[in-house]
């Protein structure tokens, strides 16, 4: 099933009410939005419908209250920093989800208005895809938006109920990007294309490396994952994490890479420590590990190997780091593959939140042809699945 999907410019918005379902999931303290990355992420959409005459009904949740009205995950702080984002827009609130109280909101909403729903995860049906959740809420609206990303790996109410009442059903200006980087990495890539996967373990990217391996020239392993395929080969790895029960799965992926072609890349060295802390012993060491050492990143001649395949690349998807990113001693790995794609010519793809953090902390997300926005979501492309969120809306 292809990936291209209609998006903003298959509708005339002139006198019509947009419902857009937003990923507006951000961080909050006592009313004050601590990062504003994904408010203004759907911004492009929002401008887009308004100065074509249209209005928006704009739906999100934010946190977890399990179907529950909780007063400090009210939505009422994002609207008036929405507000402040949009100046020149009249940006209402209203602490309803469905119902008179919000139907009477978007009817008396004006073009070039945007009408900010109540926390959806407030109502149960929300989670459960509730039909008569998804029909109140596609009341609202003449034409449904998807632009949260995020949520898309979710069949919820408002990301896969709507779109199947509301048509048309089209891509917002952020996840019509998401679609684009996939359709460019993996239905029409230029080759050789390179994957890094990174992370601390082999069933957590079992699905992503077996799909992977259909698409992709290469594989470059970093992360605690790494020494379940080192001690599957027989290599020694000491006191490194290890998933026993997964040594088979990684026979079997090696096995299927070399029945395919694509070359998978190990470390060759390591940076390992004596203990799991900033503050421990460490030396860098190739092939074998002692006991009572720990691989806790990859080490020079392991970078300085993948940042040649990654160079000679032509497509790149990162997901996972290198090694333990959290610790500054054993940050470098990762940063590295940050800095050499930030250098190289080629489409780069990352995903993740070490790997994103890893692209900030070295302040080169200019740089990078598209950094998603969907951690869980990003995974499941991965994995080759097909997105709820996404296969409800109108094909291109």
């Amino acid at each position: 099933m292809s990936l291209a999907k209609k998006n903003l410019t298959a509708v005339d918005f002139a006198h019509k009410r947009a419902f857009v379902r937003v990923d507006f999931n951000v961080p909050t303290k006592d009313g004050v939005i601590g990062d504003d990355t994904r408010i203004r992420a759907a911004l492009p959409t929002l401008q887009h419908i308004l100065q074509a005459g249209g209005c928006a009904v704009v739906a999100s949740h934010l946190g977890r209250p399990k179907g529950q009205v909780v007063e400090e995950l009210r939505m009422q702080p994002v609207a008036e920093h929405l507000q402040k984002l949009l100046p020149a827009v009249s940006v209402h609130a209203v602490a309803a989800i469905r119902g008179e109280e919000a139907e009477a909101a978007a009817k008396e909403l004006k073009s070039g208005e945007v009408l900010l729903l109540e926390n959806l995860r407030f109502d149960p049906g929300e989670t459960k895809n509730d039909p008569q959740l998804a029909a109140d809420l596609a009341k609202l609206a003449d034409v449904f938006v998807q632009d949260a990303f995020g949520t898309c790996h979710r069949a919820h109410a408002s990301t896969a109920g709507v779109p199947s009442l509301l048509k048309p059903a089209v891509a917002g200006c952020l996840l019509e990007k998401e679609i684009e980087a996939f359709r460019l990495a993996f239905e029409t890539p230029k080759h050789p294309v390179v994957a890094v996967i990174g992370g601390a373990k082999v069933s957590d990217k079992i699905m992503v490396l077996e799909s992977l391996l259909q698409k992709v020239d290469c594989v470059l392993i970093g992360g605690g994952m790494a020494y379940t395929f080192l001690a599957a080969q027989g290599i020694a790895i000491g006191s490194s994490l290890c998933e026993n029960d997964k040594l088979e799965v990684a026979k079997a992926v090696m096995t299927t890479a070399q029945e395919r072609g694509v070359e998978i890349l190990l470390p060759v060295d390591h940076l390992v420590a004596d203990a799991f802390a900033e503050d421990a012993n460490t030396q860098v060491i190739a092939g074998d590990l002692p006991d009572g050492w720990m691989g806790l990143d990859i080490g020079s001649q392991t970078i300085d190997l993948y940042a040649d395949k990654l160079r000679s690349a032509s497509t790149v998807v990162w997901n996972g780091p290198m090694g333990v990113f959290e610790m500054e001693a054993f940050s470098q790995g990762t940063s590295a593959i940050a800095q050499v794609l930030a250098t190289s010519s080629c489409l780069s793809v990352v995903g993740g939140g070490d790997s994103v953090a890893a692209i900030k902390k070295n302040q080169v997300e200019s740089k990078i042809s598209h950094i998603s926005t969907g951690g869980g979501a990003f995974l499941e492309m991965l994995e080759g699945k097909i997105l709820p969120g996404i296969a409800a809306l109108d094909p291109a």
